[in-house]
């Protein structure tokens, strides 16, 4: 039984850091991240029980990966939202949006 407990985590941590190396390489390669569809969000497997001990250093180097990918991506957001807020005060010389001139003759 205890195999099997240890091989179930195995897996379970196996899928997990495939989806922090996913993450990891689309924030790598701006361009593939704007090409890969979303992914499922990964669901922890039912009945397990507590991590075997033995996994621990794996398990925090996964969420040490995902704590720098998410900071990362939320740095990402912030420079997007201010390149956003730049872009939309350039005038591109498409009709102006404001009066250029005010007629109080009537």
């Amino acid at each position: 039984m205890t195999g099997e407990w240890r091989d179930a985590w195995t897996a379970a941590l196996d899928e997990l850091e495939m989806d922090v190396a996913a993450v990891e390489m689309m924030l790598a390669d701006e361009r593939r991240m704007s090409e890969t569809p979303a992914a499922d969000p990964w669901q922890p497997p039912q009945d397990l029980g507590a991590l075997p001990l033995e996994l621990k250093p794996r398990a925090d180097e996964i969420l040490t990966r995902q704590l720098a990918a998410a900071k990362e991506i939320a740095r990402r957001l912030t420079a997007t939202r201010t390149q956003q807020v730049m872009t939309g005060r350039i005038e591109t010389g498409e009709a102006v949006k404001r009066p250029v001139y005010l007629d109080c003759a009537m």
